[in-house]
């Protein structure tokens, strides 16, 4: 299949980490994969950081133009794709271009990591909660990554139009560096943590974090924190030097063999979508203990490859960390669960299993509803 792909959110050739960005560039991959054609229809960004009275006004105008520009072009050379794809819409971050080729030339058009904040329909970001519903009423198949997100586009979309797309990863270069020999087990535990330093959700992580383990300090311990950002002074000043190692920013090829040198993955989640840490530390045989938001569930089995507790509550994950490192075995164990987890559910190919299933229940969709299809402007074709 042909696929038309865009990003509102940001382009996933944008140079900052982030899981969004490793988990669209993952979508592309997984899709490749199962044999279909994606290119990148357009760079162009929708999202916006603040509202303003002429903000999503003047983006619409920009995107529309650029939905013209691309459908000229694809006029021009006498082809059209498949289908269009957007990956991660919502209300800072709406999807015009897609709705408008789709219309334009008799398209489906697929949406996934949708979400929808039914409180922002009203007040200064009811312009983007509207354009974003609008793209979900076009859209022939939506797919939330977490039932969580999916339990709110309920309210917008049919069952048959909606569904639950797990997170996936290439699981190869943290199953490589996992089987490598680890040391001996005569060691304290070490913990990891993985995540940027900014203001907001991700600091206020890395404060529940060193709350939770000032109240375990009578257990042996080390923690290893991969990140960096700007508020990385802050985050240094929460926790005992003599217990925790920083290691600032780190490349993408030596992040395998850090999960690999640990014991147990911890992060308290604070509003994570699903956190694609805890793919990774699962792949690399890790257990984890987090906080019970959103999406988490979907990927760590609380009791079996982590411990979840609820969110923002540091003396719960306090008491999770205390249970599992009076355990040894029961951090092994998690481990080993939590690598057959991954290898049975969360693994390229099975993303690829999925993302064609999708693509197929979209064209099914689209003919489904191909009494308003009809009234489509077919061009280039």
């Amino acid at each position: 299949m042909q696929i038309a792909f865009t990003a509102p959110m940001k382009p996933l050739d944008d140079p900052v980490p982030s899981g969004d960005r490793t988990m669209g560039r993952l979508i592309v991959q997984a899709l490749e994969l199962a044999g279909h054609e994606v290119t990148t229809a357009t760079r162009f960004r929708a999202w916006l950081r603040d509202p303003t009275s002429t903000g999503f006004a003047d983006l619409k105008d920009a995107a529309l133009a650029e939905a013209q520009r691309i459908g000229d072009s694809w006029k021009a050379s006498g082809t059209r794709p498949d289908l269009f794809l957007t990956y991660h819409l919502y209300h800072k971050a709406p999807d015009w271009i897609g709705p408008a080729l789709a219309k334009r030339f008799a398209i489906p058009y697929a949406v996934i990591e949708a979400s929808r904040a039914p409180k922002r329909q009203t007040g200064p970001w009811a312009p983007g909660f509207a354009a974003a519903d609008a793209a979900l009423a076009r859209a022939d198949q939506v797919a939330a990554l977490h039932a969580a997100d999916a339990q709110c586009l309920a309210a917008l979309l049919p069952p048959r139009r909606l569904q639950v797309l797990l997170p996936f990863l290439d699981t190869s270069p943290f199953g490589n560096a996992a089987s490598a020999p680890r040391l001996p087990q005569d060691h304290a535990p070490r913990l990891l943590a993985v995540g940027m330093m900014r203001e907001g959700d991700k600091a206020r992580s890395y404060e529940i974090l060193a709350e939770a383990l000032g109240h375990i300090l009578d257990l042996p311990w080390s923690l290893t924190i991969v990140g960096d950002g700007p508020a990385r002074t802050h985050v240094e000043q929460l926790f005992p030097p003599e217990r925790v190692t920083f290691t600032g920013a780190t490349a993408p090829e030596n992040i395998p063999d850090i999960y690999a040198a640990h014991d147990l993955f911890v992060w308290p989640a604070i509003r994570e979508a699903f956190g694609f840490v805890f793919l990774e530390a699962q792949a690399s045989g890790l257990g984890v203990i987090a906080g019970n938001t959103f999406g988490v569930p979907d990927i760590v089995k609380d009791g079996e490859t982590g411990l979840l507790a609820p969110e923002g509550d540091a003396m719960a994950l306090a008491l999770k960390l205390r249970e599992a490192l009076s355990n040894p075995e029961r951090i092994a164990n998690m481990g080993h669960a939590a690598a057959d987890h991954i290898r049975q559910r969360h693994t390229l190919q099975e993303g690829a299993r999925r993302l064609s299933a999708f693509l197929e229940a979209a064209q099914d969709q689209f003919w489904e509803r191909s009494p308003n299809n009809r009234s489509f402007t077919v061009e280039g074709s």
